[in-house]
C-alpha cells in the first residue's frame, strides 16, 4: 500500500527509537492514519533528538513500504546466488529448517556446533538483536559468534584504559573550548554530536578534524589534519611528546589517578614532532600547533573534548592507536571539568541484564567454540580439524548482510556458494547475501514490532513501540525464534517470554519502564564528570597508561604505534593506501535500496586526489579498476580534494548488485585483525588504480 495515498483520515503518533548502528539512536515519533504510517520525525522532547532525524531514518515509511520488500517466506528454486526462489508457507519453511538442524546437530557429540549464527547491528534493539535468538542457540550448542565487525578493538582499547566504554556527557561538549574530532565524519554518522560540536563552535571553542579524508566535517571544522591511515597512534604520542616538552601537564592528576605514567613518559618522549610526521605523513608544525592547543587548555583550565569514532581502529594497530588517544585527557587534567575528556563509546553506562535476556545458562556444561564474525571468508572454506572443530554446514544470518559488508568478499561469496552450506536469512529485503540462502524469513521492520534500546553515544534508554501491524507475513525476529524452537521441540518456559516481557526484563529494576512507555526514554543516572577524581572502574580504579591484563596476555600492557599490516610506500607494486568510509546517505549497507537515497548518492565512486589521477592518466569520471592481491573491484573515478595524496578513498557500502561487476569495495579489504578486540582492518589496505573498460552494465 503506498502511504502517500491516503485518504482524509484521523493521525495518531507513536513513540519509537531508531533501531540503526549509530551513536545517536533518536528517539522517534511515527505519524499513522489508517493503520498506515505516513511519517517518521524526531521526538521534540527528547533532549538529544530535538526533533531532528538524519535524512535515511526520516525516509523509513519508504524503506517500510518499498514495493521489494520480502513480505513472505522464500525457498530457493535456482543456483546458489542467482536469487530465484518461490513462495512458502511458514509452517513449511520452519518444519524443513528444524530438520536440517536437527539432522546435522545429532550427527555426533559436538555437531551442533556446525550451525553458527551470524548477526550485527541491522537493530540495535535488545530484544531483536539477541535475546530469543541467543536463547535458541545455546539451547542447541551451537558455536558462538564473536560479533567484532564495527567496535571490538576500540572497545578492549577503553576498557583496558578507562575500565569499560565510558566517556564524556554527549551534551557538555557545548561547553569545551577545544575539541578535536578525531577519525569521525560527524556531519554523515553523528549528527547530534555535531549540534552541540556548533554551540561550542559558535561560543568561541575550536574545532579540528583529525582524518585522512577532508570529509564534509573536516570542511566545517576551523582546521583538518589529514594523517596517513592507521598512523593516529604516532601522533598521539608526539602530542604527548610535546605536552611533556613544554610542561603542559597536569602533574597532580597524573600522581593521584593514573598507573604507568613514567613508562609512558618515557616512551612518548622517543616521539618528537619530526619522527611523527614522517610516518603520520604531515608536517612537524602541525603537530606541534596541535599540541600547542591541546596544552593551552591546561595551562588556562579551559575545557579540550576529543570525539572519537571507530573509522581509525580499522587498522593493525587501531586498538593501541585508541589506547593512546583516551590516555591524552588524563595528561591534562581534562578529566576535571565536565566539557573535558574523550568520548568514543558511552555503552558501558547502560545497565543490561543481558543474563536474562540471552539466558547462556542453556548451555549447561558445554562450552562451544567461537567463530570471528570478521573471518567469515576463511571460516566458511575451512575444513573440519581437531584445531578449528567441525566445518561450517549451516548459518543463521539475521540482522547483517555479510556477503557486502565482510571483509575480501570474494572469499565469503566462495563460502555461502558451497553447495553443501545450507543458509537461512531473515530479512527485509533480497540483499547479496539473501541471494545465497535456502530459505528467506521476512522480518518486521522498526515501525512493526516492540523493543528497547540503548546508546553508544548518550545515555539515555529508549523504548520502541510497534507503530503499525507487520506488513504481509512478516514477523519480529523474536517470534520467528519461538517458533523455530517449537520446532525444534525446545520446551523450556523461556521461549514463551512475549516481546514486552523481554523489553521490561533488559534493564530490569534498574530503569523505570512506565516512565519508558509514557515518553519513550529514560535518561540514565551518570555523573557529570565522572573521572573528576579518578575513581576509574580498571582493577587500579586509575587510567590505566601500563596495563597488567594485556601484560599477562602476553602484549605490551603500554600503548605504542602499531604500523599497518600494509604499510603505505610509493615504490611497492600497491602504492596507494585505500579507506572505505561509510556514503553519506547509507548506513552499511542498510539503506542502499532505497531508491531515492541511492539517486541522492550517485553511484559507486573512488576518490583520488589530482596527483594521483594524473600520474596514472586518469580523468574525473572514467570508469577505474582497483585492485590488490586479494581481487580487484571496478567503479567511477571522482578527482576530487577530499583525497589526500597517496590515498584513496573508496566510498562504501555498496551491495554488490549494485556495482558494475558484481563486487564492491570489500573485494580488496583483508581478513587481518586489529593488535587486540580481534576486530577487522578494513582501512590497513594497499590497492594500485588503472583505466577499467566501459561498464557492462
Amino acid at each position: 500500500m503506498n502511504p502517500h495515498t491516503l485518504p482524509d483520515t484521523p493521525t495518531t503518533q507513536v513513540l519509537g527509537a531508531c533501531p540503526h548502528d549509530c551513536p545517536d539512536t533518536c528517539s522517534m515519533l511515527t505519524t499513522v492514519a489508517g493503520g498506515i504510517a505516513i511519517k517518521v520525525q524526531g521526538n521534540p522532547d527528547h533532549p538529544h533528538t530535538d526533533g531532528a532525524l538524519c535524512a535515511k531514518v526520516s525516509r523509513y515509511p519508504e524503506r517500510t513500504y518499498h514495493p521489494e520488500r520480502i513480505l513472505h517466506p522464500l525457498k530457493r528454486v535456482g543456483p546458489k546466488g542467482s536469487g530465484q526462489f518461490e513462495r512458502v508457507s511458514w509452517d513449511a519453511a520452519l518444519s524443513a529448517i528444524a530438520k536440517r538442524l536437527q539432522a546435522i546437530a545429532s550427527s555426533g557429540p559436538d555437531a551442533a556446533q556446525a550451525i553458527v549464527p551470524y548477526s550485527y547491528a541491522g537493530t540495535m534493539g535488545l530484544v531483536q538483536g539477541d535475546s530469543l535468538s541467543m536463547r535458541f542457540f545455546h539451547q542447541l550448542g551451537a558455536s558462538l559468534l564473536d560479533r567484532t565487525i564495527c567496535a571490538s578493538a576500540g572497545a578492549e582499547a577503553l576498557t583496558q584504559t578507562l575500565g569499560g566504554k565510558l566517556g564524556m556527557q554527549l551534551a557538555f561538549f557545548a561547553e569545551s573550548r577545544l575539541i578535536l574530532i578525531w577519525g569521525s565524519n560527524s556531519i554523515t554518522s553523528n549528527l547530534h554530536f555535531w549540534r552541540y560540536a556548533q554551540e561550542a563552535k559558535r561560543a568561541g571553542a575550536k574545532l579540528i578534524c583529525i582524518d585522512p579524508r577532508k570529509s564534509e566535517t573536516a570542511d566545517k571544522c576551523h582546521e583538518h589534519i589529514a594523517l596517513l591511515p592507521g598512523t593516529d597512534g604516532a601522533l598521539a604520542l608526539a602530542l604527548m611528546h610535546e605536552l611533556i616538552a613544554h610542561d603542559w601537564l597536569d602533574h597532580n592528576y597524573l600522581a593521584q589517578y593514573t598507573l604507568g605514567w613514567d613508562l609512558l613518559r618515557e616512551r612518548a618522549l622517543q616521539w618528537p614532532p619530526q619522527r611523527a610526521a614522517v610516518v603520520c605523513g604531515i608536517t612537524a608544525e602541525q603537530i606541534r600547533s596541535l599540541a600547542r592547543d591541546y596544552g593551552a587548555c591546561a595551562a588556562s583550565h579551559a575545557p579540550a573534548a576529543i570525539r572519537m569514532n571507530y573509522g581509525m581502529q580499522r587498522v593493525h594497530g587501531g586498538g593501541n592507536a585508541v589506547r593512546l588517544i583516551a590516555c591524552l585527557p588524563a595528561l591534562i587534567g581534562a578529566w576535571r571539568n565536565r566539557a573535558g575528556g574523550v568520548l568514543l563509546s558511552s555503552s558501558s553506562n547502560f545497565p543490561v541484564n543481558r543474563a536474562a535476556l540471552q539466558r547462556p545458562d542453556l548451555l549447561g556444561t558445554r562450552t562451544p567454540r567461537t567463530i570471528n564474525m570478521s573471518t567469515i571468508g576463511d571460516n566458511l572454506l575451512r575444513k573440519s580439524s581437531a584445531e578449528f572443530g567441525p566445518a561450517i554446514q549451516a548459518l543463521i544470518v539475521y540482522n547483517s548482510n555479510p556477503v557486502a559488508i565482510a571483509p575480501e568478499s570474494g572469499k565469503v561469496v566462495q563460502g555461502f556458494a558451497r553447495g553443501d552450506l545450507f543458509t537461512v536469512v531473515l530479512e527485509h529485503f533480497q540483499t547479496d547475501t539473501a541471494d545465497y540462502a535456502d530459505f528467506v524469513l521476512p522480518a518486521t521492520t522498526q515501525l512493526e514490532h516492540w523493543d528497547v534500546h540503548s546508546s553508544y553515544g548518550h545515555t539515555d534508554a529508549l523504548l520502541n513501540r510497534p507503530a503499525i501491524a507487520p506488513q504481509g507475513e512478516a514477523k519480529p525476529n523474536t517470534q520467528i525464534f519461538r517458533e523455530l524452537a517449537q520446532k525444534m521441540g525446545f520446551d523450556d518456559a523461556c521461549f514463551g517470554d512475549d516481546d514486552q516481557t523481554l523489553c521490561r526484563m533488559a534493564y530490569g529494576d534498574a530503569v523505570d519502564f512506565d516512565e519508558l512507555l509514557s515518553k519513550g526514554f529514560v535518561t540514565l543516572a551518570t555523573p557529570d564528570a565522572p573521572f573528576a577524581q579518578g575513581q576509574f572502574p580498571t582493577p587500579s580504579g586509575k587510567c590505566e597508561f601500563f596495563s597488567a591484563r594485556l601484560a599477562a596476555q602476553g602484549l605490551d600492557g603500554l600503548p605504542d604505534h602499531v604500523p599497518n599490516y600494509e604499510r603505505f610506500n610509493s615504490s611497492t607494486d600497491y602504492p596507494l593506501a585505500m579507506i572505505s568510509p561509510p556514503a553519506r546517505n547509507f548506513l552499511n549497507s542498510t539503506f542502499v535500496n532505497v531508491a531515492s537515497l541511492r539517486e541522492s548518492e550517485g553511484e559507486p565512486i573512488l576518490e583520488m586526489h589530482a596527483a594521483d589521477a594524473a600520474a596514472r592518466g586518469l580523468g574525473n569520471g572514467d570508469v577505474v579498476r582497483v585492485f590488490n592481491q586479494r581481487g580487484s573491484y571496478r567503479c567511477k573515478l571522482k578527482i576530487s580534494q577530499r583525497a589526500r595524496p597517496g590515498v584513496v578513498n573508496g566510498l562504501g557500502v555498496w551491495w554488490r548488485k549494485y556495482g558494475l561487476d558484481g563486487s564492491n569495495v570489500n573485494e580488496l579489504t583483508s581478513q587481518a585483525l586489529t593488535d587486540i578486540g580481534k576486530a577487522p582492518t578494513f582501512y590497513d589496505c594497499l590497492v594500485q588504480v588503472e583505466a577499467g573498460v566501459n561498464p557492462t552494465r
